[in-house]
């Protein structure tokens, strides 16, 4: 009675239920249950409220039901008044985060609060969104049997659609301390590893706090409208007059006092799909001028371009050194490099056409032998020293190889061997690179063109993992066309020492069991055909009169 619900009308009934078997327990669990949900809708709704009535409520329903957070039963209830609190005293989080079963239990919403003054605990709770967000990258750039969802193939609205990216973006809500604690792990991490995907996490992140509307935080970061005019560039695939003035404005207006957002901008520049972007407008540019005899060096967007993939590519240095100045282009890069690479674009062209007209040996050899050979000294020297020039002539090559130009990627892909810094082994570049080779399968069949793929431009740096990999990637696809002693070489050459990962060795086995295969398959007898059966030569019997 003393612990029974208080209502006289309750105590006749009490006595069916005991009838029933109903024990008093599941009763009066039930009836909790019931007010328990019933209290939780009407917090929520007065959560919805706006001014200081619905503060004081809440702290007062707050201070009353706190003392009962441990009881499992009643916690939800706790926890939906902190979720709708703007504001969570100290004393109420420190017990939180002390007791690790009530810190779990927390909405985002009171983690945040906690989050704010706790670096390390942010940290951890981070820490697994990033390595799942660089480990999602590299699955896509790995993938064996991935040959329609390129890594470059996503839009920018459905890249920051993944998973992890909005996973981020709940967890820093509008709070710009969040944020900026977001932004420095992706600094140091990016500084750590070299991993160029952080810099794609960098424009990712503020891109989807833009769509969400986000002004606390979007209002505070300088470098968004540069990334917002940027993403809109890449999304159409162009960068007009009006695009350019803009982004040139961004860059110029850097002020004495400001040239720290330069690390952040050359971030945002060195995500892969800023430079795949840049690159390829460059190319295409410069095909425009090449039709129009243009030159480059009056073309402002191409300078821009140029000078925005210059910032880009030095982003680490600049964040390693803190020295937050732009790099100078060096002029030569327009003067000397881009006739060069023009020059072979003609080289190109002129063999494309020649190919068009009427059947003439002699002439046809003369053009050929004219616009085939070795690429200009200017354009090898500059690929060793710049790493602009170096990533132009990459997508040069890989422009090359898309239009399937057998004769243009033979004379270029060897040189992408002495690259700077050796950028031409990065995985974006050679995942390219092998998704446009593998349809070039029957060009493979000829030992010279093998031996500019593999031996000039692959093999210079097999030794490394990651080339090993994609070098996999196109023998599993081509493997039927290659010549036998080659296809014999790249098995021993490919095959992991005990020092590789896990990841290469099951690859391997995988690669051995599929060219086992398909050499099974061939070397079985063929089925004979009825019609060559010896006993076609034997006269059939007359039928007996």
């Amino acid at each position: 009675v003393e612990n029974g619900i208080l209502l006289p009308s309750l105590r006749p009934m009490l006595h069916l239920l005991d009838l029933h078997g109903v024990k008093r327990l599941d009763f009066h669990n039930s009836i909790m249950e019931e007010l328990r949900d019933k209290l939780i809708f009407q917090i929520t709704e007065l959560g919805k409220r706006e001014g200081r009535d619905r503060d004081r409520k809440l702290k007062e329903l707050l201070t009353k039901s706190f003392p009962v957070i441990k009881i499992k039963a009643l916690r939800p209830v706790v926890m939906c008044i902190l979720k709708h609190m703007s504001h969570v005293e100290d004393k109420y989080l420190k017990i939180l985060v002390r007791d690790r079963e009530l810190y779990e239990a927390c909405d985002t919403e009171v983690k945040r609060q906690i989050w704010k003054d706790s670096q390390a605990l942010f940290g951890d709770e981070v820490s697994p969104l990033l390595t799942g967000y660089i480990t999602s990258k590299e699955d896509t750039l790995f993938n064996v049997e991935n040959l329609n969802n390129l890594f470059f193939s996503p839009s920018p609205k459905a890249r920051r659609q993944g998973e992890m990216v909005q996973k981020l973006v709940h967890m820093i809500g509008k709070n710009v301390k969040l944020y900026d604690m977001v932004l420095q792990f992706l600094r140091t991490l990016f500084l750590r590893t070299r991993f160029i995907h952080y810099c794609s996490l960098r424009a990712e992140l503020l891109m989807a706090l833009h769509d969400k509307e986000v002004h606390d935080i979007i209002a505070v970061d300088p470098c968004h409208k540069f990334t917002w005019c940027l993403d809109a560039c890449i999304r159409e695939g162009k960068v007009d007059a009006k695009r350019s003035r803009e982004l040139q404005g961004f860059l110029d207006s850097i002020r004495r006092g400001q040239e720290q957002v330069l690390g952040d901008l050359s971030m945002i520049l060195c995500d892969p799909y800023a430079i795949n972007f840049l690159a390829n407008s460059v190319i295409r540019l410069l095909q425009h001028l090449m039709n129009n005899e243009a030159m480059p060096r009056e073309n402002s967007v191409l300078v821009l371009m140029l000078r925005m993939l210059a910032l880009g590519l030095h982003s680490w240095d600049m964040i390693e050194s803190q020295l937050f100045r732009e790099p100078k282009l060096d002029p030569q890069i327009v003067t000397k490099f881009l006739p060069a690479l023009v020059s072979l674009m003609v080289d190109d062209d002129v063999r494309r056409f020649n190919a068009k007209l009427p059947l003439d040996e002699r002439e046809s050899a003369i053009t050929i032998i004219e616009h085939s050979g070795p690429p200009p000294d200017a354009y090898q020297a500059y690929l060793q020293e710049s790493s602009v020039a170096c990533i132009l002539a990459m997508y040069y090559t890989l422009h090359t190889a898309t239009r399937k130009d057998k004769t243009a990627l033979m004379r270029v892909l060897g040189t992408l061997a002495t690259c700077h810094q050796d950028r031409a082994f990065q995985d974006t570049f050679l995942h390219s690179l092998v998704a446009a080779l593998i349809p070039m399968a029957d060009d493979f069949s000829t030992e010279d063109f093998c031996t500019v793929v593999f031996d000039e431009f692959f093999f210079t740096n097999i030794n490394r993992e990651n080339v090993m990999r994609h070098v996999m990637k196109l023998v599993w696809y081509i493997h039927p066309k290659l010549p036998p002693a080659r296809l014999d070489t790249l098995q021993k050459v490919l095959q992991p020492g005990p020092h590789h990962g896990e990841a290469i060795q099951a690859l391997f086995e995988k690669f051995q069991s599929r060219v086992q295969e398909f050499q099974d398959i061939q070397n079985q007898p063929a089925p004979m055909n009825e019609m060559d059966s010896p006993l076609m030569a034997v006269p059939t019997p007359a039928p007996i009169q």
